[in-house]
């Protein structure tokens, strides 16, 4: 196809999809007002609507739909309720096409208006642009936006550029159970012919300049508990002739991380990969405002000063966060307790090459040389409850320079190559388990409030988010087939 005709159908998409964007904003409002919370169990029913209505959706789009039933999962209270099916969705089987999987989310993280949202988070409100509602950037916005893309094409008559995969789940933000071991059973099936897996399930490190996320920080969680008999005690009768538990806490959680923001467990630094020359220059050319920065997080000053500094210790560098402390008084008032049992909480997000089973070992060594030298009679026990590993993909990949062009098509600019400071389990996973390219893809802006009260996405993202990815689809398609051309060429020569 010439770079002409190129454009010429380039346009035809975009106009397709602004005439269209109140349609593809309405289709937003419905999935937005199905209260799909799979954390809270009394909603697992609304869950489960989601996940009908996006097989209905991709159904109608002519995709073969498959639900694949997880079975169920037992809570801590005994209760016992269905997993929700998974969507293994197809559509196209063009053996000159590449085959791309998408994977994304429509469950949905608890929202209520008294938490603090100034609309009704479950009806899609667009305010001076934005569209706020809960799942409008997490993940129910860019998923529809990868659905109208598709449609637009349909729409349009024209032929798909890539034959489609779909794996759309409902318990990401409850750890996403059940999906490895389907992922594992389907990997020889499903994944079988597929060539790259595009996941769109994070945001922009600006509010106005696009990303493309190569790599993301683990997450090794801890808890270290301190008990010194079996029931809480008067501070009156017994403070100051006991050790208590929660002053040894104190101690143990003050020896992990100084004010700087250094991580004082030894060794633990010891397996960081060294930053590379290449990666100094993304680095170096990433556009990225402190001072907004700054204002999307409501603080008011950072532990490093310059860009570079932060950047390193958002993605290059371990770092080290005290979540809270289980069993100490923490309601409203004064109640002058000793408690019997308390137990810390804290996690470190590791980067490449930070083995989990060294740094548990570490941590664990180092909690007990401090408790050892308080001389404390009480009992500590440490122990790490969830540990996920670090995702690194190759930004120089095929995958990586399509999305490129498709940025510069749509946005007019290059993308910043970025990590992620959190932890992208699903990545990590997609890749482990199929070995294949993996790309962050997102459409969200870095003020859009994922998690957060007035969670949003803009009008502009959602709509230019869209167009992404159409455009991504043709590009994926011009790169792979001149890689196969090529190699069939230099097969015969």
């Amino acid at each position: 196809m010439s770079s002409s005709s190129s454009s010429a159908l380039e346009m035809e998409i975009f106009q397709y999809i602004d005439a269209h964007q109140s349609d593809f904003i309405k289709d937003l409002k419905e999935w937005v007002a199905v209260e799909s919370d799979s954390i809270q169990p009394h909603l697992r029913e609304e869950v489960m609507q989601m996940m009908a209505l996006v097989a209905d959706r991709l159904a109608t789009l002519g995709a073969t739909v498959n639900l694949v039933n997880l079975g169920s999962h037992e809570l801590p209270d005994g209760q016992v309720l269905p997993l929700p099916p998974v969507i293994l969705g197809e559509l196209g089987k063009d053996p000159q096409n590449p085959t791309v999987c998408f994977y994304g989310h429509v469950d949905v993280q608890p929202a209520k208006k008294e938490d603090g949202w100034d609309t009704d988070p479950y009806t899609l409100t667009e305010i001076n642009g934005n569209l706020y509602g809960r799942g409008a950037t997490d993940n129910k916005g860019p998923v529809l936006a990868w659905i109208n893309a598709m449609e637009t094409f349909r729409a349009l008559k024209l032929a798909m550029p890539v034959n489609f995969k779909f794996v759309i789940e409902g318990m990401e933000e409850a750890g996403s159970l059940g999906l490895e071991k389907l992922l594992e059973e389907e990997n020889q099936r499903f994944f079988s012919d597929v060539d790259y897996i595009v996941i769109s399930d994070n945001l922009w490190l600006s509010n106005k300049k696009p990303a493309l996320t190569y790599g993301s920080r683990g997450n090794a969680c801890f808890f270290v508990e301190v008990e010194c008999g079996s029931k809480d005690l008067h501070s009156g009768t017994f403070g100051g002739i006991i050790h208590e538990p929660l002053l040894d806490l104190i101690a143990l959680l003050d020896s992990l991380v100084d004010s700087t923001g250094h991580i004082q467990i030894p060794g633990i630094y010891d397996n960081v990969a060294a930053l590379t020359e290449e990666e100094r220059k993304l680095f170096e050319s990433i556009e990225f405002d402190l001072e907004e920065h700054r204002n999307n997080c409501g603080v008011k000053k950072f532990l490093y000063g310059t860009k570079e500094e932060i950047l390193l210790h958002l993605w290059r560098y371990p770092s080290l966060s005290i979540h809270g402390i289980e069993g100490a008084f923490h309601e409203p008032g004064i109640k002058t307790v000793i408690p019997a049992k308390v137990i810390g909480k804290f996690s470190i997000r590791q980067v490449p090459n930070m083995d989990l089973s060294v740094v548990e070992k570490q941590v664990v060594e180092h909690l007990e040389g401090v408790f050892s030298k308080r001389n404390s009679p009480n009992k500590m026990k440490v122990s790490m409850p969830l540990g996920v590993k670090p995702w690194l993909a190759d930004f120089n990949d095929l995958l990586y320079k399509a999305a490129r062009r498709a940025v510069k098509t749509v946005f007019g600019e290059d993308p910043d190559f970025t990590r992620d400071g959190s932890t992208i389990p699903v990545a990590r996973m997609f890749q482990t388990v199929t070995q294949k390219s993996v790309m962050m893809l997102p459409i969200g802006a870095a003020d859009a409030g994922e998690h957060s009260q007035n969670e949003k996405i803009s009008r502009h993202n959602y709509i230019e988010g869209t167009k992404l990815f159409a455009a991504f689809f043709l590009e994926i398609s011009k790169l792979h087939q001149n890689l196969h051309e090529t190699s069939h060429t230099e097969t015969i020569n």
